[in-house]
């Protein structure tokens, strides 16, 4: 089984402390349990990286390796042709996903990049929409039930 790719870019390491009342109080590390429960037995590599050059090199990682991404790419999420550019060459379902719903928020918030290469978004769910993601990739790239 090819591994879902769980990327997350920066100042994602400072969830549950970082403004509470917009990202919740739920650490990445709890999320990253949440993301290996909905998985079950599907393999999954989880990573996190203030460098854009770090994610880049983890997509070209699930070019080659993987069978699903998901990428909260945070900032970049705005900002980053060449995380679009990476995600473009790879050949399976990318789902995008953001815990706060960034069509609420400030303007410079609601041009996402990611989502010109993206299968699918997940917005707004806080936490909860990591399970909701795996569940939803584990559809995508065909588990067997």
């Amino acid at each position: 089984m090819k591994p879902i790719f769980v990327l997350n870019g920066p100042n994602l390491n400072r969830l549950g402390t970082r403004e509470p009342e917009i990202y919740g109080t739920t650490t990445l590390a709890e999320i990253e349990g949440m993301c290996r429960k909905a998985a079950g037995h599907w393999p999954l590599r989880f990573h996190q990286s203030n460098a854009e050059h770090e994610i880049v090199g983890w997509i070209h990682e699930a070019i080659d390796e993987g069978a699903g991404i998901m990428i909260n790419a945070a900032a970049y999420t705005f900002t980053s042709l060449a995380i679009l550019d990476a995600l473009k060459m790879f050949q399976g379902p990318i789902i995008e996903l953001h815990i706060s719903n960034i069509h609420r928020r400030e303007e410079m918030y609601r041009h996402s990049l990611v989502s010109k290469a993206a299968t699918a978004v997940i917005v707004g769910l806080g936490a909860k929409g990591y399970p909701a993601a795996v569940s939803a990739m584990l559809v995508l790239i065909g588990r067997p039930t």
